[in-house]
C-alpha cells in the first residue's frame, strides 16, 4: 500500500481555486436581430439557440455556436421546411445525447403550446414527438438528468402551475411525477448538477428567491439555502459540479440584473461572483461547454444579441479534457472503490479535498486492482469530500464526491 502523490495548491473560501478571480470575456454576437426568451441546449460541444422573440415577432430560427471558432452558424428552423406556425418563445428546451428538444411556449397566434419536437444534430432533421402530458403552457422550468428530461411549472390558460413531468426519449413517453414542492410559478430558472436538478426564483404573483433540489431516484424535492440575491424572475442558471450558478433577471424593484451567484453543493451556501460585464438583462440564455459557461441575448428595454463566456474560479479541474468516474459504496465508512471510463486508470494520481478546500490527501491510502482504485479513508473525519483524478498519461481529469460516515 502506498501514499497518494499529490500537488499542493492554494484555495479561496468555498472554492477549490487556482485563480484568484473569475472573469467574463465577450464573444461573437448571436446571428440575427437581438432577441429574448429563446430556447437553448448543447449538442456535441456546440451551443444552440432556438426560437425566441425579437422586436417584431416570435421566431423559429435556430443557430449553433462553435467555441473553438467563436462563430455562429445557421441551422434548420423548428420543424424544418414544413414548420410554419411553430415560431415560439418562452419554450422549454433540453438535450439528451445527440438530440435537442423543444416543447411548450407561446407563439404569434398560439398563446400556449404543448407539442414536443426533436432535433437530430447528426442529420439536421426535426421530427415531432409525443405531446407534453400536462396542459399547454409557457414559461415552465426544465432540466435533464441521466438521459431523462424534467419539465414543470409555468403558466397555462387557467393560471400558474406546479405540476411536474418526466420525458423518456427512448420510449417517447411523458410521465407525471410529484408536484414541484414550491409554490406554483412561472419564469423560474433550473439546471442539472450531478445526479440532481435544481429550481429557484420565479414569479408566483410575488417574485421569489427560494431554491429547491429534485432527487430523481426518489422523486422527492428538498428545499436548500435560499438564493441570496434579490427575488427575481427571468434569471438564467447553469451547473458545473460541485457548483451551480444563478445570474441576471428582473428583480422585485423592476431592476434588470447582472449579478452572478455561485451555489456550493457540499456546503449548501451561496457566494457572489463577478458581475456580467455586459448590460443587465432578463430572459437570456446560458449553457456550458467544456466547463465554460456562455450567456447572451435577453431583454432590458432593448432586445440584445451580445454573447459572453464566463471563466469561473478554477477549482477541481484545471484541464478541459475529462473522463467519467464513479465511486462505491457511497456513503461509506472505511473504504471506497473508484472506477473510471478510461483504460489506464492506474496512470492516475489522486487528490482529496474537504468542502472547505483543505487538501486531505495525506490522510488517504490507495491500491490498484483490475483498473480500480481502492481507497482507505478510515483516517478521514466524517463528512463530505471531493476527489480529483489526474491521468498522467493523457492529462485528462475526473472529479466526484465521497461521503464519509
Amino acid at each position: 500500500m502506498k501514499k497518494i502523490i499529490y500537488t499542493l495548491v492554494a484555495f479561496s473560501t468555498l472554492s477549490f481555486a487556482t485563480h484568484a478571480q473569475d472573469y467574463w470575456q465577450q464573444k461573437d454576437s448571436v446571428n440575427g436581430a437581438g432577441k429574448s426568451v429563446c430556447g437553448f441546449f448543447v449538442l456535441q460541444n456546440e451551443g444552440y439557440i432556438v426560437g425566441g422573440l425579437d422586436e417584431y415577432s416570435f421566431l423559429r430560427k435556430m443557430y449553433s455556436y462553435n467555441p473553438g471558432q467563436n462563430d455562429w452558424d445557421n441551422e434548420n428552423s423548428i420543424g424544418g421546411p414544413n414548420g410554419d406556425g411553430l415560431d415560439r418563445g418562452s419554450a422549454s428546451t433540453f438535450s439528451i445525447g445527440t438530440k435537442g428538444y423543444i416543447c411548450l411556449g407561446q407563439g404569434q397566434t398560439n398563446p400556449y403550446f404543448k407539442d414536443t419536437w426533436e432535433f437530430d444534430s447528426e442529420t439536421g432533421a426535426w421530427s415531432q414527438k409525443a405531446d407534453f402530458l400536462g396542459s399547454a403552457r409557457r414559461q415552465a422550468f426544465q432540466f435533464a438528468v441521466d438521459g431523462f428530461a424534467y419539465v414543470g411549472g409555468g403558466q397555462d390558460a387557467t393560471g400558474l402551475k406546479k405540476d411536474f413531468y418526466k420525458y423518456d426519449p427512448a420510449t417517447n413517453v411523458w410521465t407525471q411525477l410529484n408536484d414541484f414542492a414550491g409554490t406554483a410559478r412561472r419564469q423560474a430558472t433550473a439546471f442539472a448538477m450531478g445526479a440532481e436538478g435544481y429550481v429557484g426564483t420565479g414569479d408566483d404573483g410575488v417574485l421569489r428567491n427560494d431554491f429547491w433540489m429534485y432527487v430523481p431516484s426518489t422523486d422527492t424535492w428538498i428545499q436548500k439555502a435560499n438564493f441570496p440575491g434579490t427575488p427575481r424572475a427571468g434569471a438564467v442558471s447553469w451547473g458545473i459540479f460541485p457548483t451551480g450558478f444563478i445570474a441576471t433577471g428582473e428583480d422585485n424593484t423592476y431592476t434588470y440584473k447582472k449579478d452572478v451567484w455561485e451555489y456550493n453543493y457540499f456546503a449548501n451556501v451561496w457566494v457572489q461572483r463577478t458581475d456580467l460585464t455586459g448590460p443587465a438583462r432578463k430572459n437570456a440564455v446560458a449553457f456550458v461547454i467544456d466547463g465554460i459557461a456562455y450567456l447572451g441575448t435577453g431583454y432590458n428595454g432593448t432586445f440584445l444579441d451580445d454573447f459572453y463566456a464566463y471563466y469561473g474560479i478554477v477549482g477541481l479541474d484545471e484541464k478541459t479534457t475529462t473522463f467519467t468516474s464513479s465511486c462505491f459504496p457511497n456513503p461509506t465508512v472505511n473504504e471506497v472503490i473508484i472506477t473510471g471510463e478510461i483504460s489506464n486508470l492506474e496512470q492516475s494520481s489522486l487528490r482529496v479535498f474537504s468542502i472547505s478546500g483543505l487538501d486531505v490527501t495525506e490522510q488517504v491510502e490507495y491500491t490498484y486492482a483490475s483498473n480500480e482504485m481502492k481507497l482507505s479513508i478510515g483516517n478521514l473525519a466524517p463528512g463530505n469530500y471531493i476527489y480529483k483524478l489526474i491521468n498522467t498519461d493523457n492529462q485528462s481529469t475526473s472529479t466526484g464526491k465521497i461521503i464519509k460516515l
